[in-house]
């Protein structure tokens, strides 16, 4: 008996594959889509070359804010890829999920690429916008996300702010009521970048979407690139969308390692040339000045000039905070 079952063993073990799959679940932003599509492929290859193992890479996109409060709330993600450090903060403030010093890990503040919200308008840009403070005519219907769920909207009611506040004699108060005159202009609010994508190109609402750089590549490969038009404003706010793994599942499933490659990739040249070809702004120099006539430079500013992305959402997003108050307002009219 003793011997049969060696001989059972042995046989079993030559049909069996070297190394077991693994799967991985990143839960992303919803503009970055399209982004997963080409580098999760690219990955796999590159994992499995290296380690001989099979790997299944699964997504779940939503608004960034959304998306954090899915993983505080349970959703098992073995990395997120949020656009804001705030969303992941809160992963390790609330569920103690990863350590709070999760942005010391990987280089560059643990933000692989970059990019900035530009203006995308209808062909011929029939209301001649040029710059935010186009966005405050009256008649100008304006797309952006919600600022309550969405790291898109809050980066364009950043962007907008900063805008008011660096012209001639500009200042907080003048800041708050300019970005007030644009949410007046704004007819819907979706939960996301995508869903707000959607409304301003498929159910063809809004003169002006506000949106994330890389999604107007999006938008051209999904609609045409006849259809609008993108207008780089005078300044912008810089965004870093920053990657982390979650410890307390990646220790649960036995997957740290992979989850360490998959994020760690992004900063390889492949990495990197993906998202420059998907329009996001690479860190490495050499990618960069190869793309730098699809990326053209533009002036920025970035969320320190708000103390950071904690103070930010304490001073602007909290609930009762300026963003409250200015929608309330708004409603009142």
């Amino acid at each position: 008996m003793r011997l049969k079952s060696l001989l059972a063993a042995i046989a079993l073990s030559t049909t069996l594959p070297a190394f077991a799959d693994s799967t991985l679940l990143n839960v992303s932003y919803d503009v970055m889509r399209d982004f997963y599509k080409d580098y999760n492929p690219a990955f796999a290859k590159y994992w499995k070359a290296k380690s001989g193992e099979d790997i299944t890479l699964q997504m779940s996109h939503g608004g960034s804010s959304k998306q954090a409060r899915s993983v505080i709330d349970g959703l098992q993600a073995d990395v997120v890829t949020m656009n804001q450090h705030n969303d992941i903060d809160a992963i390790a403030d609330k569920a103690k999920l990863l350590p709070a010093d999760w942005v010391k890990r990987l280089p560059d503040d643990a933000a692989p690429f970059t990019s900035l919200q530009v203006l995308i308008v209808r062909k011929g840009n029939p209301k001649g916008i040029k710059d935010w403070n186009d966005l405050t005519k009256p008649g100008v219907g304006v797309i952006v996300p919600n600022p309550k769920t969405s790291g898109n909207g809050r980066y364009t009611y950043l962007a907008a702010w900063g805008y008011a506040a660096k012209l001639p004699g500009g200042n907080d108060a003048k800041a708050r009521e300019f970005v007030a005159s644009v949410f007046k202009n704004i007819p819907v609010l979706d939960a996301g970048g995508r869903a707000a994508t959607t409304t301003f190109m498929q159910r063809q609402i809004g003169d002006v979407l506000v949106t994330f750089e890389n999604e107007a590549e999006m938008i051209a490969k999904e609609f045409g690139r006849g259809n609008f038009e993108v207008v780089y404003p005078s300044v912008s706010i810089e965004a870093e969308p920053p990657v982390a793994i979650v410890d307390k599942v990646v220790d649960k499933k036995g997957t740290r390692k992979q989850a360490e490659e998959y994020l760690k990739y992004l900063w390889s040249p492949v990495g990197q040339e993906i998202a420059a070809q998907n329009y996001l702004r690479p860190r490495d120099k050499a990618i960069a000045a190869k793309y730098a006539k699809q990326l053209p430079a533009i002036k920025l500013f970035a969320i320190e000039e708000f103390g950071g992305w904690q103070k930010a959402q304490k001073t602007h997003f909290e609930d009762g905070a300026i963003y409250d108050q200015i929608a309330a307002g708004i409603a009142k009219r």
